[in-house]
């Protein structure tokens, strides 16, 4: 779903599926999560999917969310 939402918004996003990239399970876990989707915009990470908590980290990094 999170995918979806920032597709349909016009955005690029890379993603890291944990579940086959062992580095990207590490560096999940680093950040302290445990489950997914954690969205990272800028300095703020998002859990689980959430449009106005993406809108707002959105808006927070100086990206026009719309």
């Amino acid at each position: 779903m999170v995918k979806v939402y920032l597709s349909r918004k016009g955005f690029d996003y890379t993603e890291h599926n944990v579940s086959k990239d062992r580095d990207a399970l590490k560096e999940l876990v680093t950040m302290g999560y445990r489950s997914t989707p954690v969205t990272v915009i800028g300095d703020e990470k998002v859990v689980g999917y959430s449009p106005s908590k993406i809108d707002e980290a959105l808006d927070t990094a100086g990206f026009s969310a719309s």
